[in-house]
């Protein structure tokens, strides 16, 4: 009993360490889409959605003009598809790397910790892309 007391004593001193999920790591706070979008699509996408971020010139894959979805689609934009592109359930365009590891990582589709909060931040990340829509 005395050693089990001792154990007891010993684990609760032990200094703990703060633990983060891997889908966590990189995730901002906020689930709104104009924040979501600057955070994780603006660097290659631009602000406008055109395609001109900063980063554009270095990919060997020139960022699609999101702002033209629907357009290229005859006037309709395609929000399910929109959306099973961010959350990794649909093959996506050349440029994002694999299903597995697209550019975003885990953010969108491997959220396990809360999948409600991640089918949110998918869909305002879509309704906000769809708002910049060329007319």
């Amino acid at each position: 009993m005395v050693g089990g007391l001792l154990l007891v004593i010993v684990l609760s001193s032990a200094p703990t360490q703060k633990t983060h999920l891997p889908e966590t790591t990189h995730l901002i706070d906020s689930i709104q889409g104009p924040a979501l979008y600057t955070a994780y699509c603006a660097v290659c996408h631009g602000r406008d959605g055109k395609g001109a971020g900063p980063m554009a010139k270095s990919l060997r894959v020139a960022p699609p003009d999101l702002a033209r979805i629907a357009m290229r689609n005859g006037g309709r934009f395609p929000m399910a598809r929109i959306q099973r592109i961010i959350s990794g359930e649909e093959p996506l365009p050349a440029g994002h790397g694999t299903q597995e590891m697209p550019v975003w990582g885990p953010i969108f589709s491997q959220i396990a910790w809360d999948q409600d909060l991640g089918r949110v931040r998918v869909d305002n990340l879509a309704r906000y892309i769809e708002g910049m829509q060329t007319k």
